[in-house]
Order: C-alpha cells, then sequence, then structure tokens
C-alpha cells in the first residue's frame, strides 16, 4: 500500500511542468524532447521506434532483448574503440550491477545505497543527483544478498527508483527533484530493492529481495502517475489458517506441508520482468525456496510452489494466468529469478511443420535453457546450456528428472552447474540476424551439505567438512574445456544448442548487449570490457578497466555518434559507514567508450593485500549464499 506521498502541490507542479513542456533539456536541444509514453515504450526496437539511439528499460525493449539497430560502430572498426569519457559514480560499498538509460542525450544511472544521478551523455558532465539517503547502519543487516541495485525506469518525465530501504521513488527526469515517494515493503521485515523497477501499461512493477532470509516473496503494482498501489502478488502461500489471497495461493498450499510459513517460504522476485502488451501479461521469475534444505520446510518431496518458477501474470488483475516452475522441491538455491526475454520464433511442431511462436525464454540457473509459450504456459522445449549433473535431464512436460546422488544432508556432494547459477543477474542478449542468444554463463561445481539443525535466521545449508564426493557422471550439455570457469556463450534457441563458446565470462557480473553491427558487447566481472562478433564469437577488441564487480552494457546515440557505457566496482569496504560521495581511493566509475576515444583510463585498482602470516584465510559463513561466496 502507498503509505506516503509528497505533497500533492509537488505531483501537480511535476506534472504540469511535463506537460507545458517547461524542460531543461528541451531549452538544451532546441526542441521538445519526445515524452516516453506507453506507445514509444511498446515501439523500442521495431521499425517505429521513435528513439532507436536511446536506451530506455532495463531491458532495451519490453521483450528485454538488450539489443540494438545503432551500427557506427561494427566489426570493421570495433578496434577503434577508446575510452570517450568515464564518472565518478560514489563511494562505493558495493558492486555495480546497475544498467544505466539514455534518454533526451541524457545518462541515468543507480548506485551504491540507491544513489541516481543524470549526466550528459556526451560528456560526462553531471546534470543533477538525488541521494535517498538510506540509514546504512539499520538496514545493513537486514540486506540479503548485496548493497546493490539493478537499475532504474524512465517513464512520462519520471525517473522510477527502487530504494534499497524498500521506498519507490519518482524523481523528475530533468531536475531529479522528487515527485512521489511509496513504500513497496520494509527493512525490518528482511526485504530491500534490487532489482530495476519495469513500466507496464502505466502501472511500475517491482518484486523484493530476502530470499536468503525468512521472508514470503512477492511483487506488485504501482500507479506511475500517483504511486498508489495497484495490487500485489505473493509468490507462495502465506499462514494456512488464514484466507488464502487467491485460488493461485490455494492450489500453491497443497504444495507445502508442515510449519512452512514461519520460516518465510522464499520465492523472492529480484531480477528477471518482461512484459507483453498484446497478452496483457507480465512475467516475474521467482527465486529458491526458503530454507534451502527441504528437509527444515516441513514437508519432503513436494513442489514448493510457486518457486523456482516464470509467471504470467494479468496487468489488469494482478491474477495468475499460467506458471511454470524450472526447479520443483529446490535443494540447490537453483533460483528462476534470471532474465525473461520475449521472442518470436519459428519452431517445428511435433507433426514436423514449422510455425512461428510467441515464446518466452529463460537461461536458468540450474543450467537449463527454457522456451515457452508465452501465452498458455505450454512447455515448448528445454536444454542444458552447460555441463550439468544435478538432473539426468526432463520428461515430455519439461520437468527434470533429478539425478539420485544430487540429493544432500550432512555429507558434502559436489554437482554442476554452480550454486551461483550457470547463469545467474548478467543479462543476455538476442540478436534477429544471428539468431543467437549471448550468455554469460559459469562453469564449475559447487560443494553443497546441509546443517544437522536450522539455526535461526539460517538457510540450513553448509559446506560440510572433509573432501566432497564430486558427481561429475552422468553429465548433460555441452563439455566444458580444461580450465575453463566462466565464458560468453552464443546459444540457439531454436535448436536448443551452442554455436559458439569463448572463454571468459560468468552468470554474475557484467553481462551482454548486442547490435546491428554484428557486435556483441560484453562486460566481465573481472573488469574486462571487449566487443565480440556476433556470428562466429571472435573478439575484436578487449581491455581492462581497473575495476572488478562490474555492471551490464548499453549502447546509445547522441548527437550522431555511438557510444558503450557501462559501470565498474570497488570504492570503499562494504562495511564502511559514510556519505555516499565521500572522495575515495578507486572509486566506481562510470565508463563511456567510443570509436576513437582518446580519454585516459583511471589507475587500476592495487590487487588486494596478501594476510598477514599469521593470519588464516577466513572461508565464507557456512550458510552464506553462492551469490555471495562467489562475488
Amino acid at each position: 500500500m502507498c503509505i506516503f506521498k509528497w505533497v500533492d502541490v509537488a505531483l501537480a507542479v511535476g506534472i504540469l511542468a511535463i506537460a507545458t513542456g517547461t524542460w531543461l533539456g528541451a531549452q538544451q536541444q532546441g526542441a521538445k524532447p519526445v515524452n516516453v509514453d506507453g506507445k514509444i515504450l511498446r515501439n523500442a526496437g521495431a521499425a517505429n521506434d521513435a528513439l532507436p539511439g536511446s536506451w530506455l528499460t532495463y531491458g532495451r525493449t519490453q521483450g528485454e532483448t538488450r539489443y540494438s539497430t545503432l551500427k557506427q560502430i561494427n566489426d570493421t572498426n570495433a578496434k577503434r574503440f577508446g575510452l570517450a569519457w568515464s564518472y565518478v559514480v560514489g563511494a562505493g560499498g558495493g558492486n555495480q550491477e546497475g544498467t544505466p538509460l539514455m534518454w533526451n542525450n541524457t545518462l541515468y544511472g543507480i548506485t551504491t545505497w540507491s544513489v541516481v544521478y543524470a549526466l550528459d551523455a556526451r560528456t560526462g558532465k553531471e546534470l543533477w543527483r538525488w541521494d535517498p539517503e538510506v540509514n546504512q547502519t539499520t538496514v545493513r543487516s537486514k540486506i540479503c544478498c548485496g548493497i546493490v541495485n539493478r537499475g532504474i525506469a524512465i517513464y512520462n518525465g519520471l525517473i522510477i527508483v527502487p530504494v534499497t530501504d524498500g521506498r519507490l521513488q519518482a524523481l523528475d527526469a530533468i531536475t531529479g527533484k522528487p515527485v512521489w515517494e511509496s513504500r513497496v515493503s520494509y527493512p525490518q521485515d528482511l526485504y530491500t530493492l534490487t532489482m530495476a523497477p519495469r513500466i507496464a501499461g502505466g502501472k511500475v512493477i517491482i518484486g523484493a529481495s530476502g530470499g536468503d532470509k525468512p521472508t514470503r516473496g512477492f511483487f506488485a503494482a504501482f500507479d506511475a502517475a500517483t504511486g498508489h498501489q495497484a495490487w500485489k502478488f505473493y509468490t507462495v502461500p502465506g499462514n494456512p489458517e488464514l484466507p488464502a489471497e487467491n485460488d493461485a495461493m490455494k492450489a500453491a498450499l497443497k504444495t507445502w506441508g508442515g510449519d512452512f510459513w514461519t520460516k518465510g517460504g522464499g520465492g523472492a522476485v529480484w531480477d528477471g520482468f518482461a512484459y507483453d502488451p498484446d497478452a496483457n501479461l507480465v512475467y516475474v521469475g521467482t527465486g529458491n525456496a526458503e530454507p534451502w534444505v527441504q528437509k527444515f520446510r516441513g514437508a519432503q518431496g513436494v513442489d514448493n510452489l510457486y518457486t523456482c518458477s516464470i509467471l504470467a501474470v494479468d496487468l489488469t488483475t494482478g491474477l495468475l494466468k499460467w506458471h511454470f516452475q524450472t526447479t520443483p522441491n529446490d535443494n540447490w538455491d537453483f533460483d528462476s529469478v534470471q532474465q525473461l526475454m520475449l521472442l518470436d520464433l519459428n519452431i517445428k511442431g511435433p507433426d514436423g511443420k514449422v510455425r512461428p511462436r510467441k515464446v518466452i525464454t529463460q537461461a536458468s540457473k540450474n543450467g537449463f535453457f527454457w522456451v515457452l509459450d508465452r501465452v498458455t504456459g505450454e512447455f515448448i522445449s528445454g536444454a542444458p546450456f552447460v555441463k550439468t549433473t544435478w538432473a539426468l535431464g526432463l520428461d515430455a512436460k519439461g520437468r527434470p528428472i533429478v539425478n539420485p546422488a544430487a540429493y544432500y544432508d550432512l555429507e558434502p556432494i559436489s554437482i554442476f552447474p554452480t550454486g551461483g547459477g550457470a547463469h545467474n543477474w548478467s543479462p543476455m542478449s538476442f540478436n534477429p540476424t544471428t539468431g543467437y542468444v549471448y550468455i554469460s554463463v559459469s562453469l564449475s561445481p559447487f560443494t553443497y551439505a546441509a546443517t544437522a539443525e536450522l539455526a535461526p535466521g539460517s538457510t540450513g545449508y553448509s559446506r560440510g567438512s572433509g573432501t566432497p564426493k564430486l558427481i561429475d557422471s552422468p553429465a548433460i550439455g555441452p563439455p566444458t574445456a580444461e580450465g575453463m570457469r566462466g565464458a560468453l556463450e552464443a546459444w540457439d534457441p531454436v535448436n536448443q544448442k551452442l554455436a559458439w563458446r569463448v572463454d571468459g565470462g560468468g552468470g554474475i557480473g557484467g553481462g551482454t548487449a548486442t547490435t546491428a553491427g554484428n557486435l556483441v558487447f560484453e562486460v566481465i566481472n573481472d573488469g574486462r570490457f571487449r566487443a565480440v562478433t556476433a556470428d562466429k564469437g571472435e573478439i575484436l577488441y578487449e581491455v581492462q578497466t581497473g575495476r572488478t564487480g562490474m555492471a551490464p552494457p548499453i549502447t546509445y546515440e547522441a548527437d550522431g555518434k555511438q557510444y558503450v557505457a557501462f559501470q565498474g566496482g570497488l570504492g570503499r569496504p562494504a562495511a564502511t559507514v559514510g556519505p555516499n560521495d565521500a572522495k575515495i581511493d578507486n572509486p566506481p566509475m562510470m565508463f563511456v567508450f567510443a570509436l576513437d576515444g582518446k580519454a585516459e583510463l583511471p589507475k587500476p585498482a592495487p590487487p588486494p593485500a596478501p594476510p598477514a602470516q599469521a593470519a588464516k584465510p577466513q572461508p565464507p559463513a557456512p550458510d552464506a549464499a553462492p551469490e555471495l561466496q562467489q562475488r
């Protein structure tokens, strides 16, 4: 429920400014900029795209393809890349995961502790900066999985901001001044906001993180003009002694047992989203069941709906249309929150005839690439895109056939893919010319064991003691080259096969964007940025930025010149409390590249100091999430 809003006169002034065209940006440009409304967002990426040089939403299009028609930078000249300009985004304290947006020659970004900034997209000059002033001391301990933000939204002259502490704010896109504020969640309930909000039919859609805490997953819709909550959808049932919110919760309750609700249930919504305006459906991916280990969830051998699932919800009513569960009875933290992508593909049916299908796709954490009918939820195909040993395959309806050896208790085992996911939040992209999806993947195994008892606030997970038993076979999926830990893959979603793979990448950090110039722009979490040919995977350009904890790239055009932009991390240690604009060594930065860029890269951050002679390396906390252990 919307519990707070700025005074009505502030809202009226903000709307009046938009309506009358009194834009600072318009004064700079000499003409009123194109307003980003529902039609503009719907046509992004289409032949009638009114702003083909912009990047107006997290996934570039409402289908989340991260594809740009720009081709000034292409496979014939990408070797001429150079840094055009850079900008210090703040003091840090967490990895950089935000996808910037570009509109009206302005680059908008979000950094640690939900600080938002606007820059001249041509020069990097700061236009405005907004700090929501999160109480770092009290909120830090409530955060599940990192002090991060993955993005913002733009709509009708407003920048929509997810604040770590659960607030949802709308800022004037030109001035950075607040227009309205709503409440999505409270940190006291162990929720935080990390996902990029999206716009769907005049509504802002946002979910809350907290899936490794005892929380009940949900996402909600808010009126984009006022901030009033329109509806809220829980992803797992609550206390069975209370009335169920809807029929979907009644059905889900049958797949749980015992006192599960006292431990939250999980199913957090913190990343994947897509919107199909023709079907009037919004799609989200849901997180792991909580606690991780089934023996602590009240009943064993049950599916725990709607965790680790892809959900389609009616935008108008907020009611479930269909669901598909990628990992029933999850025991491995195999969330299904990864990027959701809407594609129109020509697919051969059971009768051998090829037909156009409107599909939704996902490269899941569990190692399978899914293709579903996005209107009905029908399973079309699925296949492992990395080496996988936790499952033996899929049945005819797409349900994983679990390898019995993948279940674990006190004795540790090691399985493929890794607990952080074959693919996690690193965005993938689709190029309609090649027909490939470009995925940053992780290729290592991961160790699992359960604790004997469930400690308060824990997940029930442990690394165990002793050497884990490696579950190395039977293995399905493309084999991994010796020594390769992460890679960039080109995946054919129609034929469900690997087209090419090059070393360097990972499911956590960085990500990809692709263009009509036969290029894939990839950012790798170790600080590398590179341009790769989309058809063959040839690396044309690669540079080390001197930063780590990287965010995904975008590409845009300003004054007839194409750029590529992304953020890189570092700065102060995560546990430090202090001003977000403090001057520090090796700060996180926005990097913007272009052809023949001549700016100097910042001095690389020094490597971590070696531990003192007497000190022993400290392992991750035994119940720490793989995402944290691998970040």
